[in-house]
């Protein structure tokens, strides 16, 4: 969720607009066939997290993180508030190469419950949160989301990998104060998905977080 007003949430968003969601979509197909590398979120995670983990894609999109972690031999479980990105997503990522991956409509703020109804209530290894997801959640609801991931992640060595630009509503401090305040530590910080160190003056974060 990324090139969009970070002062409303993806909800009041595709509610002014529910076209804007295919145009998103279209977006990112564009991207690939401009060549452009839409992967490194996914190669990050794939790096840090063990074989065949269970990871959630939180805020996953039409999928493009959690079918890339699903076609290296990972277990996905993939939530989105955003119905149609959901549809595409099972649309573009289905067959055997995918049998492993589920696909599920929900808010974050719910996140405990999304799980639960969907019979997912089994810890997981890792959490990815990229493309400026977090900046398109309610002020209200940060600590709730926070919670939500701290609560589904494994206590035996689980992490969340989150990432979000500055400017956008959230200030970099007052997010790991939040996160602590949701059980959660931020243990790693970086500028860039690719490992570039963070600064007092980085316009991005990529966070490594455990539970606390």
């Amino acid at each position: 969720m990324v090139g969009m007003n970070p002062h409303r949430t993806w909800k009041e968003i595709i509610a002014a607009d529910p076209e804007h969601s295919r145009r998103y979509a279209n977006r990112w197909r564009g991207f690939v066939r401009q060549g452009r590398d839409i992967n490194g979120e996914a190669r990050l995670v794939d790096a840090m997290a063990p074989r065949h983990a269970r990871i959630l894609d939180a805020g996953c999109g039409q999928g493009r993180v959690g079918a890339y972690l699903a076609a290296a031999g990972h277990k996905v479980v993939g939530v989105d508030v955003d119905p149609y990105l959901i549809e595409e997503a099972g649309r573009l990522y289905s067959g055997e190469l995918y049998d492993a991956t589920t696909w599920l409509v929900g808010d974050l703020a719910d996140l405990s419950e999304v799980l639960a109804e969907a019979g997912q209530s089994e810890p997981f290894d890792f959490i990815v949160c990229p493309g400026n997801v977090l900046t398109f959640v309610a002020d209200e609801d940060r600590q709730a989301v926070l919670e939500g991931f701290a609560a589904a992640l494994s206590q035996d060595g689980g992490r969340a990998l989150i990432g979000f630009g500055a400017g956008r509503g959230w200030d970099f401090s007052d997010f790991e104060d939040v996160a602590i305040a949701a059980g959660l530590r931020v243990v790693q910080k970086f500028s860039t998905w690719d490992l570039s160190p963070f600064a007092d003056e980085s316009q991005f974060l990529v966070a490594v977080l455990e539970r606390d």
